[in-house]
């Protein structure tokens, strides 16, 4: 049993981090993909409300991987920018969704905006920036050089 609402499944990808405070769900893929999770105790600060740090990792993690999974392969990509407006909040037992919209993927970096949702209200706005890292000898980033 899920603690999601129908049509969604657990997230195709996942990590330690992710696991201790997941669990998050999906629908769809690419540009379609919508991340989601049930706020439970776990997640909400003092005050009772989802915890700001969840809320921007849900949105990191919902736009990195629609925009990933825009692309067969998927593409490899770090975040290098993470912007966030809080316009509302979310409490124990609410429903969170992203949803993203990818702008624009280049050779080098990858722009998209997402809105977090608990039903039809707007509660956090997104906007990042991704370091493509699929072109690079074993996918990562490059090396800074030390100017000593």
């Amino acid at each position: 049993m899920t603690n999601a609402p129908d049509g969604f499944t657990p997230l195709f990808r996942s990590s330690n981090f992710l696991d201790l405070i997941g669990p998050f769900y999906q629908r769809g893929m690419g540009r379609e993909l919508v991340v989601g999770v049930r706020i439970a105790e776990k997640h909400v600060n003092a005050r009772g409300f989802a915890h700001g740090g969840l809320l921007m990792t849900l949105c990191d993690i919902a736009l990195g991987y629609a925009a990933a999974t825009t692309h067969d392969p998927p593409l490899r990509a770090v975040t290098a920018s993470l912007t966030t407006d809080f316009a509302g909040s979310a409490q124990r037992g609410d429903w969170v969704e992203a949803h993203v919209d990818v702008h624009k993927i280049g050779s080098r970096l990858v722009f998209a905006n997402a809105y977090l949702t608990v039903g039809a209200e707007r509660i956090v706005r997104a906007s990042a920036v991704f370091a493509r890292t699929d072109g690079q000898r074993g996918g990562a980033a490059p090396a800074l050089r030390d100017e000593r």
